[in-house]
Order: C-alpha cells, then sequence, then structure tokens
C-alpha cells in the first residue's frame, strides 16, 4: 500500500470517528424503487412511481448560514460520511456519488422531506472524506 493511499484511508477514518463522535445521526435519503421489466403498467408508464427510503449514516445535520437575503426557506446542511456513501452508491447501482444524489428526490429527517440543493465534496489529502449536502425545507404555500 503505498503512502498516499494509507494517509488518505487515515483521513476517511478521522472524518468518520469525527462524525460519529459530534452528535451524528442517522437520517433517511428517498430514491426512485427499482422498475420491474417485466410489469406492463410500468412499461407504459401506468405504474405509480415507488420510492424507498435508505440510511444515511454518520450524518451531522445543522443549520448553514442563509446565501440569499431573499430566501425565505430555511437553509439546512449535512455532512455525511464518504465512507457510508461510497458503499450505497455501490449497493444501488449509482455510477458515482454525485449520480446517487442527484437522483434522489430528497432527505428524510424527523419526518420532513428536505430538498436537495446542492452537492459538495469535502476532500483533503486528495482523498474525499466527506459531502455537504446542501437542503432546503419546503416553502408553505399560502392560500
Amino acid at each position: 500500500m503505498s503512502k498516499s493511499t494509507r494517509t488518505a484511508a487515515g483521513f476517511r477514518r478521522a472524518a468518520d470517528a469525527m462524525l460519529r463522535g459530534s452528535a451524528a445521526r442517522s437520517v433517511m435519503l428517498r430514491i426512485s424503487a427499482s422498475a420491474i421489466p417485466a410489469d406492463p403498467t410500468e412499461q407504459l408508464g401506468l405504474a405509480v412511481p415507488q420510492f424507498q427510503d435508505i440510511e444515511l449514516a454518520p450524518v451531522v445535520f445543522r443549520t448553514a448560514a442563509a446565501r440569499l437575503a431573499e430566501s425565505k426557506a430555511n437553509q439546512r446542511e449535512l455532512i455525511v460520511s464518504a465512507t457510508a456513501v461510497e458503499a450505497l452508491t455501490g449497493l444501488h447501482g449509482f455510477a458515482s456519488a454525485r449520480a446517487l444524489f442527484a437522483s434522489a428526490f430528497g432527505v428524510l429527517i424527523d419526518d420532513v422531506l428536505l430538498t436537495i440543493t446542492g452537492v459538495t465534496e469535502l476532500e483533503a489529502g486528495g482523498a474525499i472524506y466527506a459531502y455537504r449536502i446542501e437542503l432546503r425545507e419546503a416553502i408553505a404555500e399560502a392560500v
């Protein structure tokens, strides 16, 4: 194992330990369920879309500083372990973490579904150790 590989693995282990030790929790990532190829209603586009919730852990959930003064939605963010994201990416057949988050419907936190507005890779020593996921609460419609 080369020195750079050991260093990258060390950064990941340290990040995982920090996330677990800093009030980490688990949340659910809502993605679309796999299609059933033999189902005629799916082939015709008549089936109701199905979703599945997959657990993301360890994560740190926090309120983000508002970037836009005109934004009325509360901004939140998650810091997610890269180790956990890569495990989910491979398990569910996504090409990359970016593809996983791009196809996600949102993040379910305490029975509230938040929309993903951005994903940033956090990197040190040439290795991605975590992802920062920007979230937005739904704006309630006034009647």
